[in-house]
């Protein structure tokens, strides 16, 4: 356990996580930021054409220049390090990883979200062998192959947007009658002569020997094996609140917040994808944390604290 009491301690080094660092750093709180990787989704995005200031960038240059960013104030990160358990006690709130415990009179947690899973027969089976959660990283390993995409949301038509470049054939496989993604994404995947969407599909099956072969879809009562060699599964994300029992949330698992990124716990401030906040955006995110620092800042000053 460490004696040392931070003013703050953020949780997470995903958009909203750093851009609350360069607030607390700004502010010359006393801080440490304890996560898994830098990044978070904004890592793992494709193409970025909706955060001011860039008309196009990589999610990964993006996550880059958060970095880069954080490191012009020296802060100190835990990496990788695992947040098993929050809890507070009188004025102090605890901070429990995997090798210790930390204390600080205020915390933000931005920890994101994280892909969700099919849950069918074949998925752990083929993970990493054709199978996998991520074009952006993964991609380039399908060049020349058929693939398809589970998903009908941005961040499906993102993967699909990356993939029909480098893949001769793209199946886009979607549960709904229509697509629930950006205009002009949709736009741009239905123009494409190697994209075939399917609607109204489930995903039955994952089949394969060593590496992935098939994908049995049910679609309108029939089922149909496509051939494929790589899957991506981009269903949405689910958020990465279990070590926060202790804060008050929603039926999704999300941390309820108010507009100053209050949650149910004083002095625990929540920002970001793993809250309920109505859009998950880059651009949101990184408000978001803004916010969340500013009103920790606020807390600090104003809360008068025991000894």
């Amino acid at each position: 356990m460490s004696f040392k009491i931070y003013d703050l301690i953020i949780i997470g080094a995903g958009p909203s996580g750093m851009t609350a660092a360069v607030y607390a750093a700004r502010k010359k709180m006393d801080f440490i930021i304890i996560s898994q990787d830098i990044g978070g989704q904004a890592a793992w995005s494709g193409d970025v054409e909706n955060y001011t200031g860039y008309q196009l960038i990589s999610g990964p240059e993006l996550a880059l220049k958060f970095q880069e960013h954080i490191k012009s104030f020296a802060v100190e990160v835990l990496m990788p390090e695992n947040v098993i358990r929050i809890k507070k006690q009188d004025d102090i709130i605890k901070v429990v990883t995997k090798r210790q415990e930390h204390q600080s009179r205020s915390i933000i947690v931005a920890t994101g979200k994280r892909s969700r899973q099919l849950n069918v027969e074949g998925e752990l089976e083929f993970k990493n062998k054709g199978l996998t959660y991520c074009a952006t990283c993964d991609g380039p390993l399908f060049s020349d192959k058929h693939v398809a995409v589970i998903g009908g949301g941005n961040s499906a038509l993102d993967a699909v947007l990356q993939l029909m470049k480098i893949s001769p054939q793209v199946y886009l496989i979607t549960r709904d009658m229509h697509l629930n993604a950006d205009a002009v994404m949709i736009e741009k995947v239905k123009a494409v002569a190697n994209v075939e969407i399917v609607y109204g599909a489930e995903v039955v099956k994952i089949e394969g020997d060593v590496f992935v072969k098939n994908i049995e879809i049910r679609s309108k009562g029939k089922q149909t094996v496509l051939s494929v060699e790589g899957i991506f599964v981009e269903i949405g994300l689910m958020p990465n609140s279990e070590f926060a029992e202790v804060l008050s949330q929603n039926q999704k698992k999300e941390i309820v917040v108010d507009a100053h990124n209050r949650t149910s716990v004083p002095g625990i401030f929540s920002a970001g994808d793993v809250t309920n906040i109505p859009e998950k955006q880059i651009i949101i995110a990184c408000g978001e944390g803004a916010k969340a620092c500013l009103s920790a800042f606020r807390y600090l000053s104003m809360h008068k604290f025991r000894t």
